[in-house]
């Protein structure tokens, strides 16, 4: 059984691939790909929605089948997946990215790539925020006209934009763009975009100033201040893929800098408060992290959110047991709670309802002094004191 590669059209193909194509008594492939062979003879299966019908039939097949895949099937294709249930041999074509770098004339080896075809660009901010060079697989709802939009929301100016239209085809077109010219012009379906630095954008490094977020004002102080946070997000263990909650996000200053670390996974927020909501939301575009965040009150809401690796929990708003009962089902296996606390009375009740429901607890408390100065001197200006409780599950 063989899976075969190929571009915008047959002129691509290799004599042998073609033989093994015009010979074989079964073509599997979708319909674009079939219709470039009209004069075959094999029956033709048109592959359509998921897999798993078309694995079972194949598994009983035994006629010589030809599965026919749009460039290099294991490029974000069908071939990983169906080389699994099947005794493939596969024979990859060029990938639309490879084919798109080679029209730009610029190397690609040090490119990241990511796929928003039949995806949510939720997230894609901070993919590839600071990265010199991107490439993305679209579709026509994630067309280049929105791509453009998306990156103008999160101030993502820096990047000149190329886009290869229909490769390798008689209708094959590209060239470079600027985003208010990405958002304006019309493209083919079939389309690659590479996105270029023109300019290095400004980055930030875990610990953000405390300033750098809108907050509410005048009143100050519902924010988890820079050295809080820091230690915060150390004792949530997060890795590149991790999915976390923040509940009580207010300025969104954990979830954002959590989002930075957690670049391929998802954050989700909560916030009771319609105006710390909106500044969250702010402070997002600014920071370049695309995270949801939803107006609700905990435990509400969270029900819709997938099992998160780490939770971070910066108030209760008085819903303590129900709230930790619940966050501690829904963590995976082996994932972490933190929490800040401020009061005895609240550390106490939170840490019995964790064990409670078969947590380890650790409780580190931190007292912190900022250098102020004074006159030609320097005195120092108290933190209040936080509680960070950090719990464990299934340990």
């Amino acid at each position: 059984m063989k899976m075969i590669g190929i571009g915008d059209s047959v002129d691509g193909l290799l004599p042998q691939y073609k033989k093994w194509i015009e010979t074989c008594e079964v073509l599997v492939g979708g319909e674009r790909v079939l219709d470039f062979f009209p004069d075959v003879q094999a029956e033709k299966v048109v592959i359509k929605g998921g897999l798993s019908a078309l694995v079972t039939r194949l598994q009983s097949e035994t006629r010589e089948v030809v599965i026919l895949a749009s460039g290099d099937p294991l490029f974000y294709g069908i071939g990983s997946y169906l080389a699994k249930k099947l005794p493939l041999e596969i024979y990859p074509y060029m990938s639309s990215v490879q084919l798109a770098f080679s029209k730009m004339k610029d190397s690609w080896q040090d490119a990241y790539i990511v796929s928003v075809h039949g995806r949510s660009m939720k997230g894609l901010a901070q993919k590839i925020d600071g990265r010199p060079k991107v490439a993305l697989l679209t579709d026509e709802e994630n067309s280049p006209n929105a791509i453009a939009c998306y990156l103008k929301e999160f101030g993502m100016h820096e990047y000149e934009a190329f886009v290869a239209e229909n490769l390798g085809g008689e209708t094959e077109k590209y060239g470079f763009y600027t985003l208010d010219e990405l958002e304006a012009a019309t493209f083919s379906p079939l389309n690659v975009v590479i996105l270029r630095q023109t300019v290095t954008p400004k980055t930030y490094t875990l610990g953000i100033d405390d300033e750098e977020f809108a907050q509410r004002k005048p009143e100050k102080g519902l924010i988890t201040k820079k050295e809080i946070r820091t230690l915060s997000i150390q004792a949530l263990a997060l890795h590149e893929k991790s999915i976390m909650w923040d509940i009580g996000t207010c300025t969104g200053s954990v979830a954002i800098e959590a989002g930075k670390i957690a670049r391929e996974g998802a954050i989700y927020a909560v916030e009771k408060n319609e105006g710390d909501l909106e500044n969250c939301l702010q402070n997002q575009r600014k920071f370049r992290v695309d995270f949801t965040a939803i107006h609700s009150k905990a435990p509400a809401g969270l029900e819709d959110f997938p099992s998160p690796d780490a939770i971070f929990i910066g108030g209760s708003g008085g819903e303590m047991q129900e709230l930790l009962a619940l966050c501690v089902e829904k963590l995976k296996a082996d994932g972490r709670l933190v929490m800040n606390i401020a009061t005895i009375e609240n550390l106490y009740e939170a840490v019995t309802a964790l064990k409670q429901n078969g947590c380890q607890v650790e409780i580190l408390q931190a007292q912190l002094s900022r250098s102020k100065p004074i006159l030609n001197m320097t005195r120092f200006v108290p933190l209040n004191p936080i509680y960070i409780v950090t719990a464990r599950k299934g340990v």
